[in-house]
């Protein structure tokens, strides 16, 4: 039995961009996932240092407040 998937691809760019999707399908959702769990765990350094009031030394508010002093 042959299966003949046939795709008329226009151009050499629509061709990777093909290629690339069958191949990385898997990849590009673990990376999705990756991203997300580093958003997360970001969002949760950036809130135990607001509760413990941010490193020795740093100005209040940022950088943006240290600027304008």
């Amino acid at each position: 039995m042959r299966v003949d998937f046939r795709v008329e691809l226009r151009s050499v760019s629509t061709a990777l961009r093909l290629a690339e999707s069958v191949l990385l399908a898997g990849g590009q959702r673990q990376a999705r996932r990756n991203a997300w769990a580093a958003v997360c765990e970001n969002r949760r350094h950036a809130a135990a240092r607001e509760l413990d009031g941010g490193p020795a030394g740093a100005p209040v508010g940022g950088p943006a407040n240290a600027a304008r002093r």
